[in-house]
């Protein structure tokens, strides 16, 4: 077995490991989240831990919308970018 396999290999076992612990987390989140909404809070001390669960709000640019209902202006604004992507598979 070469080199790149192995290293192959390595990357997306960690890869799975990442996705268990993320749901792990996203998990012990909800139970935070749950025990706050039970007590009707947005913020917890739990020792020397202080939990915040807020909302925040905020605008995004509708581009479909914008390109659908108006493409000149779009094409005035868009502008294009290029990024790599990388994958193992």
């Amino acid at each position: 077995m070469n080199c790149i396999t192995t290293t192959a290999r390595e990357y997306r076992t960690l890869q799975a490991e990442i996705k268990i612990l993320t749901e792990q987390l996203d998990a012990l989140k909800q139970d935070m989240i749950r025990e706050m909404d039970s007590r009707q809070v947005d913020k917890l001390q739990a020792g020397e831990f202080e939990i915040r669960y807020t909302l925040v709000e905020s605008s995004r640019l509708d581009t479909t919308k914008l390109k659908a209902e108006n493409p000149a202006l779009y094409q005035t604004y868009a502008k294009s970018s290029v990024s790599a992507r990388f994958q193992v598979a």
